[in-house]
């Protein structure tokens, strides 16, 4: 799962008795030596790859938490945003609390700390009653593993067992593949899964609310080998390349994807208009996914040598570039200017999603409406400012019609239509640079 996120990683283990905790900077295959992992004792453990929505970015901040409190020891794993976090820390600050990161999560922990209830199922509950927004959450004590996802379901969780009977959680499926997992079902929207030695039992103790499910999972942020939401990645990534072909056709001699998210959209778009498709992008691998880095200077560099052009598919040409999304254009600006230069005849660029207008408050660090591109510009002065012969985007319609069918209900389309499910403050956007200004690096 580390296209999930290339900040920090951790593990927490528990042998019955106590909790064991390692997590540090930067990916996991540099992180979790062998050494390492043994220092994790036990048969439960949850794991955490962070990429920041709110927090700085330093190992204070790693995933999952631990705490201690008078419900015993408990570990966290949250994906998501909580929207309401920074008003819950305010309080509890006045109230006493000592924070010791600067993540939205840590309210959570903090919340049952100062529970009266005694039992931890309980406190938790009434812990997650107070908070509002974007939560997948695996929760480890010594007796409990806990799966949990909010009421409108935003981000994908879903729940696998192996031969041996272990239970397994992941975002999304493409981690069982690896780990020998079948796939069992989708944790639901509300739902709570409870592990301990007596087995496994389900709680809803949530209102229901609208499904909405984060439809930018499907054209960015997943794995094209993953099912979220109860559907392929794969099918939904082409479906939208098919529909972008239908409604923004143009006349061109060959189709090149920006690697790797938009690999399948362009195939998708290929297939359905009869351009060929030719990889005239080369991605290097050994730089990671530039728009989840968390700062611009960094992502602006990654672009510098994150691509190169095959000169052979594009000189003479006219191009099609596709591309999954486009939020403050700085990128792609580089990425056609280098076609340009290799010698392209003709450029049009089609994004396969509508033009992103508003920042994402629910796990996806999508910028402020100042840095969006689309939110302060015409399509026609993108165009200019991107430099090519034709700029089309994805109906908001169209979107929906790929994943029309689609039997896990309705969409969070917040990004495209500033349509929010659920309430903010006025401040919940800017939560990560508000969280930021009490942090010190270490």
């Amino acid at each position: 799962m580390q296209h999930r996120g290339q900040e920090s990683s951790g593990i927490v283990s528990t042998d019955g008795s106590h909790l064991y905790r390692y997590a540090n900077m930067g990916l996991v295959a540099n992180i979790f030596t062998q050494p390492k992992i043994k220092e994790l004792i036990g048969d439960s453990a949850i794991g955490h790859n962070r990429y920041s929505t709110t927090g700085a970015s330093f190992l204070r901040n790693a995933q999952p938490i631990r705490v201690e409190s008078h419900l015993g020891p408990v570990a966290l794993a949250h994906n998501g945003n909580l929207v309401n976090s920074w008003d819950i820390r305010n309080k509890l600050e006045r109230d006493g609390s000592i924070f010791q990161t600067t993540i939205d999560s840590e309210v959570i922990v903090h919340l049952m700390a100062k529970s009266h209830k005694s039992d931890l199922l309980e406190a938790l509950c009434e812990s997650l009653a107070q908070v509002r927004g974007a939560y997948s959450l695996l929760v480890l004590t010594p007796r409990y593993l806990i799966a949990v996802r909010d009421p409108n379901g935003f981000r994908p969780l879903v729940m696998g067992k192996r031969s041996d009977g272990a239970i397994v959680f992941a975002s999304e499926t493409c981690a069982f593949d690896i780990t020998e997992t079948e796939y069992v079902r989708d944790v639901e929207p509300g739902e709570m899964v409870v592990i301990d030695h007596t087995g496994m039992r389900s709680l809803y103790p949530f209102p229901k609310a609208k499904p909405s499910l984060c439809i930018f999972e499907y054209i960015y942020f997943a794995r094209p080998d993953s099912y979220i939401f109860e559907e392929s990645v794969y099918k939904v990534r082409k479906s939208l390349g098919r529909q972008l072909a239908r409604v923004m056709p143009v006349e061109a001699d060959v189709i090149i994807p920006v690697p790797d998210s938009a690999n399948i959209a362009a195939l998708g778009y290929s297939e359905e208009s009869g351009i060929p498709y030719q990889s005239g992008l080369v991605r290097s691998h050994y730089i990671g996914r530039t728009f989840i880095e968390p700062d611009q200077k960094i992502r602006d560099f990654g672009a510098k040598i994150k691509y190169n052009v095959v000169k052979e598919v594009v000189n003479g040409k006219r191009v099609v570039i596709i591309d999954d999304s486009v939020m403050r254009g700085t990128t792609s600006r580089k990425i056609i200017k280098m076609i340009r230069n290799a010698g392209a005849k003709e450029i049009h660029f089609r994004v396969s999603a509508p033009p992103t207008v508003a920042p994402c408050y629910y796990g996806i660090d999508i910028p402020t409406h100042k840095e969006l591109i689309a939110s302060t510009h015409t399509i026609e002065e993108i165009q200019k400012y991107l430099r090519v012969d034709s700029l089309a985007y994805l109906t908001l319609d169209r979107m929906h019609k790929a994943v029309e069918g689609h039997k896990g209900g309705g969409f969070c389309d917040a990004c495209f239509t500033s349509n929010y499910p659920v309430e903010f403050q006025d401040h919940a956007g800017n939560q990560k640079s508000l969280f930021t200004e009490y942090a010190t690096e270490e």
